[in-house]
């Protein structure tokens, strides 16, 4: 028996793009590219625009604000003996005339010598001659340094300065950090128990009889 079978009819072929269509997409690719081009800038790697745009870095501002904000303190601090008094007299005018101002209370530096009594997470209370006896003065040694008493010292470190409020906070705890290497890691702030102590440091004027002193400069005798 014969099969007779139908001949297949080939499927339709796509049409070829039109040169037209072609010369406007190749004109159109160049077109993007060409923005794409004037919309970027080469950042040679070191220069001042690569430091631009890094992430902000902490401990890289600390190392850089530190040295001036300790020549700032050691600058403007006030005897104890001079600060203690005026301070529990009026708090507002010793605020104004010895310290920065800030939102949170003023900063206000100061300058003693004490002898450390025992520590408790790396506070010491200092007993200091000549300071009225309802005024409780300690120093922080760290490990953990807190606070933004450093950052708010000179006046001139604010928010504004900074992308949020992390960064902000980010800075203080980096001029602390700073603090800490150039000050406080060459000393034996384990073993100051009954040590006479010299500080220059700041503190932030909220309560006047209760100074917690972040130092800028430490001698142990």
């Amino acid at each position: 028996m014969t099969r007779n079978i139908a001949p297949t009819t080939p499927a339709p072929k796509a049409p070829a793009p039109s040169r037209r269509g072609l010369t406007i997409g190749v004109a159109a690719a160049v077109l993007v590219a060409a923005a794409i081009a004037l919309d970027t800038t080469a950042v040679p790697i070191g220069s001042d625009a690569d430091v631009r745009v890094q992430a902000f870095s902490p401990d890289a501002y600390g190392q850089t604000e530190f040295p001036r904000i300790q020549a700032f303190v050691k600058e403007k601090a006030v005897d104890a003996a001079t600060l203690a008094p005026a301070v529990l007299a009026d708090k507002d005018a010793a605020a104004a005339q010895y310290g920065t101002p800030s939102s949170t209370g003023a900063i206000l530096f100061v300058s003693l010598t004490g002898v450390a009594g025992e520590a408790r997470s790396g506070v010491y209370p200092l007993t200091v001659q000549g300071m009225p006896e309802d005024i409780t003065v300690r120093v922080q040694t760290g490990p953990a340094i807190n606070g933004t008493d450093l950052r708010d010292a000179p006046g001139d470190i604010a928010f504004g300065g900074f992308k949020n409020q992390i960064e902000y906070q980010d800075a203080g705890s980096g001029i602390n950090r700073a603090m800490k290497a150039a000050v406080l890691d060459g000393i034996d702030t384990a073993s100051l128990t009954g040590k006479s102590v010299t500080v220059t440091g700041a503190f932030r004027l909220v309560n006047p009889k209760n100074w917690m002193i972040t130092p800028v400069e430490v001698a142990v005798q």
